[in-house]
């Protein structure tokens, strides 16, 4: 960062997992200059670079795909063409051996969850103070971090948006009163009415517990594995600031390593992501 050489390590760190915070205080509306100050405005206050961040990785892949269909082949496709079909055949694979309902929103939602979170997980793999320096030296922003699964903000509200698609089509399929029977008629049935009417709450409990936690395990999985990568991107970062020694070289040898790694884990975090959704709404349509 620009102002690196005034930083100490646990400031670099805490500056790089510092979201360009908007929101309001006591002395009025504004950008946040510190994490006190975006800690202050509270739970309103808006992150600007999760949001630019995703609507602009939302746009690349639709713009992307959008070509690709503009300009489809019948012949010998070319190389982004083959990419494409290789993509929406490895989605239409997963949802045809997990879903085992009838729904035609299922494979494109699949396709857009997966896409969405490999392109926002992506962003991991840019040498972590290349964009935020550059924001800081041409626009002035004080913070930016560009991956949004780091920020679990985005991460809960995807899986909170799976979330009330699992609910509604939970309803529709099912009836207001069988979904009502499989939170209050399971896991403790009984033939005798005295022991159904004991364990209606017992059983709506533990099923409502194990309904919430979907969203929350959800979002918090993707979040913990891309958070934990980024801070080891950064203080692998750190290691570049003693100099051209052997420090040096070995964060470099680091950086490399893990970039190569992790390619791995934010592919396999946007399917893990993806394959849970195409569960739990294929568990939305079973009957029981």
């Amino acid at each position: 960062m620009a102002s690196e050489g005034t930083l100490t390590s646990s400031g670099y760190i805490k500056h790089h997992l510092t979201n360009l915070t908007f929101g309001c205080t006591d002395d009025g509306c504004g950008i946040a200059h510190s994490a006190e100050e975006a800690k202050e405005m509270g739970f309103w206050a808006i992150h600007l670079d999760t949001m630019f961040w995703s609507i602009f990785l939302g746009a690349l892949f639709l713009f992307i795909f959008a070509r690709v269909a503009k300009n489809i082949q019948a012949g010998v496709p070319g190389g982004m063409q083959n990419f494409v079909e290789w993509i929406i055949e490895f989605i239409d694979e997963n949802v045809r051996g997990s879903f085992t309902g009838k729904n035609d929103y299922v494979a494109p939602l699949a396709l857009s969850i997966f896409c969405w979170i490999f392109l926002w997980n992506f962003m991991d793999l840019i040498p972590v103070d290349v964009i935020p320096e550059f924001a800081v030296r041409a626009l002035g922003i004080p913070y930016m971090k560009v991956v949004p699964s780091t920020d679990p903000n985005a991460t809960f509200g995807m899986a909170i948006g799976v979330f009330l698609m699992v609910l509604y089509y939970s309803i529709k399929i099912k009836g207001f009163k069988g979904f009502s029977a499989e939170l209050t008629m399971h896991p403790f049935e009984a033939d005798n009415i005295l022991l159904k009417i004991l364990f209606l709450p017992i059983n709506f409990v533990l099923e409502t517990v194990a309904l919430i936690a979907r969203p929350i395990s959800h979002a918090l999985r993707l979040f913990g594995n891309m958070y934990a990568g980024e801070v080891i991107f950064i203080l692998i970062a750190l290691m570049f600031s003693g100099g051209f020694g052997a420090l040096f070289v070995a964060g470099g040898v680091l950086q490399f390593v893990w970039a190569v790694f992790h390619i791995l884990i934010i592919t396999l975090q946007a399917f893990i992501f993806m394959v849970l959704t195409i569960v739990y709404l294929d568990m939305a349509h079973q009957h029981h």
